[in-house]
């Protein structure tokens, strides 16, 4: 059940997502393309070579600012195609965003 259940919050796109790869260091950037992406992980095509970058771990940048981003580790290479693990937010961070909600409905 929970297979099925990834499939149909998965999003795949016909042309495509522009986006980047960034180095957690950000001593290194490729541009990409996201062909299709869920809560959890995502499908992508990466720009040039990626032969020596650490994807171990790195960030995933969906938009051109990068103020929207997701920290990613590699699952999977198969030449230029790549599928990314999201990794989770840190607690603290669910927490703050808790807080919040809980202030805002107080002033209700």
């Amino acid at each position: 059940m929970p297979a099925e259940r990834a499939e149909i919050d998965r999003v795949t796109f016909s042309r495509g997502i522009t986006a980047h790869l960034m180095g957690i260091d950000g001593t290194w950037r490729r541009n990409c393309v996201v062909e299709s992406i869920s809560d959890t992980n995502a499908s992508l095509i990466v720009e040039g070579s990626v032969e020596g970058l650490n994807l171990k771990e790195f960030f995933l940048l969906l938009s051109s600012t990068g103020l929207v981003y997701r920290r990613c580790e590699l699952e999977r290479l198969n030449g230029d195609q790549l599928e990314v693990r999201f990794l989770k937010q840190m607690a603290g961070k669910k927490k703050k965003s808790s807080q919040r909600q809980g202030a805002a409905y107080a002033d209700e």
